[in-house]
């Protein structure tokens, strides 16, 4: 699908949460809710995963553009949902690369510590290299370790550990999410229906962009025609972004069956050895019309490799 070209179709496609995703892929389960990410970026870095990475050059674009598109004033805040130990946050505010933060969670410096010790050890790190514009992230992940760590470092102005597709938000969570303008995903796109955005776009006071980073293992139109009845229509970019190779033959063959049955080319991507994820961009048709997807987004700079594994 093009650049500036909004999906179309109806929500009885395939989600990405469809039950033979959660049969065929490896789901990592026992890394997402630790007491901080080592274990995460240990695992991980094994299969090359790399999504946070394509996504904050975009992500800051987004931000940078949001108050000229919309005629906005004022900060931007962003809410970032499924943003596990705030990785998308870490990234968005310091000069620090998704490589430089596997290779500090992997170092012998922090083998040895208690999860105590890497949180103080991890504000000095993050203070070292924070940028002199940060911005404000506010985080919801149903992982309440998670979110205790990426708050507790600093990373989030705000962690929420809440599923909204079971119970609907807190007042807490309402306040803080009132003035977000940027909302991001760059995984657990197969755990979301429209009821989480459907909780967060009626009580924000202004448009909300949403960006999300999604396999194309799954459709995403049930979301998009979701956020159709917000106002907001999708885009989605041209080009895809590596995601992480994968475990296995079957893993592969999984998504390469899938892939090709939601009408997608895996030819150069999946069949490369990797997932890849698709970028959709929803926002208010004004805004599309005054910068298109196409303008907006930077040019591709090739993550350098990781470690094979």
């Amino acid at each position: 699908m093009a650049d500036g070209q909004p999906t179309a179709g109806t929500a009885n496609h395939r989600t990405e949460a469809h039950p033979s995703a959660q049969q065929n892929m490896t789901p990592f389960d026992n890394i997402y809710d630790q007491p901080d990410p080592r274990a995460y970026f240990r695992v991980l870095g094994e299969f090359d995963y790399q999504t946070p990475q394509h996504a904050q050059r975009i992500f800051r674009r987004l931000v940078d553009t949001y108050p000229a598109t919309t005629g906005s004033s004022g900060p931007i805040t962003v809410l970032d949902i499924c943003c596990s130990y705030g990785i998308n946050a870490a990234l968005l505010n310091h000069d620090l690369t998704l490589n430089d933060l596997y290779a500090h969670y992997v170092s012998p410096a922090v083998a040895t510590l208690t999860t105590a010790q890497l949180i103080e050890y991890d504000r000095a790190f993050y203070a070292a290299h924070r940028r002199p514009d940060p911005i404000p992230v506010i985080g919801l992940d149903a992982a309440r370790n998670a979110i205790d760590y990426a708050t507790a470092v600093g990373l989030l102005d705000a962690g929420f550990a809440e599923n909204l597709e079971t119970a609907p938000p807190s007042q807490d969570f309402r306040r803080a999410a009132r003035h977000a303008r940027l909302i991001t995903i760059t995984g657990g796109a197969s755990f979301l229906s429209p009821r989480t955005f459907q909780a967060i776009l009626t009580g924000t006071d202004a448009p909300a962009w949403v960006a999300a980073f999604v396999l194309r293992t799954g459709s995403y139109q049930p979301i998009a025609d979701g956020l159709a009845r917000h106002g907001l229509i999708t885009e989605t970019a041209a080009s895809t972004f590596p995601q992480r190779r994968f475990t296995s033959t079957e893993e592969q063959q999984y998504a390469i069956e899938e892939v090709t049955a939601l009408g997608a080319e895996p030819r150069g991507k999946e069949t490369a050895g990797y997932f890849h994820t698709a970028l959709h961009l929803s926002r208010p048709a004004a805004d599309i019309a005054a910068r298109p997807l196409s303008v907006l987004r930077p040019p591709t700079r090739p993550l350098r490799p990781q470690r094979g594994g």
